[in-house]
């Protein structure tokens, strides 16, 4: 079942998930796959309020309360099955990119989130974990393509290739069905290799 939502709209966040639960049944793991990149990459002191709060009213504020509601809906029911939420982040979380700082910021935020509802949900059983992707073949990197591809055979990431959005969801499915049922705010890198420090 396909369900647009915009979510900055976060007035539609309930009815949404009534159509979904209506059609599907409760969710049991929940997904924060949806990101913005930086609306233009440059210096970080020529960031404009409105470039920075497109890319926080999605990637934080919209995120945080999908999430508060469907953790409501969890905490509200006799759960059946393993539940679940993963926020994807992205290596940017900790690591500096001055050109787009307000990416940056906002995986941080995201990151501080998966603490959060870790934390909260943990007495509940409910897992909720961080994945941190590397450098994702994806249209959302489709402009850097040439840069990264350079980068990444010069030893960038430490495997040398691109990571594929098949990564991602490997590790995902392993998460949504409680194959690390006793782990709970675990940050796992999806990278290659990006974020190991190295001398």
């Amino acid at each position: 079942l396909y369900v647009q939502h915009d979510l900055k709209n976060i007035a539609a966040i309930s009815d949404m998930i009534d159509r979904i639960e209506n059609e599907m049944g409760p969710i049991t793991c929940l997904v924060n796959n949806a990101g913005v990149p930086a609306v233009l990459r440059g210096d970080m002191l020529d960031i404009q309020p409105d470039n920075f709060d497109h890319v926080l009213d999605i990637n934080v504020r919209g995120g945080f309360f999908l999430s508060q509601e469907v953790a409501r809906r969890m905490l509200s029911r006799s759960a059946s099955h393993y539940q679940s939420m993963i926020f994807i982040t992205s290596v940017s979380a900790e690591m500096v990119s001055v050109e787009r700082a307000e990416y940056c910021i906002s995986k941080a935020a995201a990151s501080m989130m998966t603490r959060l509802f870790s934390t909260r949900l943990a007495e509940a059983d409910i897992g909720v974990f961080e994945l941190r992707p590397g450098i994702i073949e994806t249209d959302m990197t489709a402009g850097v393509k040439d840069k990264y591809d350079s980068l990444i055979s010069s030893g960038l990431v430490p495997q040398r290739r691109w990571g594929q959005p098949a990564d991602i969801a490997q590790v995902s499915v392993a998460l949504a069905t409680g194959q690390l049922g006793f782990s709970t705010g675990a940050v796992i890198p999806v990278d290659g290799g990006l974020s190991i420090s190295q001398l």
